[in-house]
């Protein structure tokens, strides 16, 4: 099996994420956060949108 003859996490060692130590992980999270909310803001519009028709 590519890269190793098993398949086990035993060979892990150390912090997976590059920029691990930096201020990125932080920059990351409000990021995802940023559009985890306009994705939200803008379903709940579509989705008001769509309820008025019904009215």
């Amino acid at each position: 099996m590519f890269p190793y003859e098993q398949a086990s996490w035993d060979v892990v060692d150390g912090a997976m994420f590059q920029l691990w130590g930096t201020s990125m992980p932080g920059f990351f999270t409000f990021a995802a956060m940023v559009i985890c909310v306009l994705v939200l803001v803008v379903g709940q519009r579509s989705e008001t949108e769509k309820a008025k028709r019904f009215d």
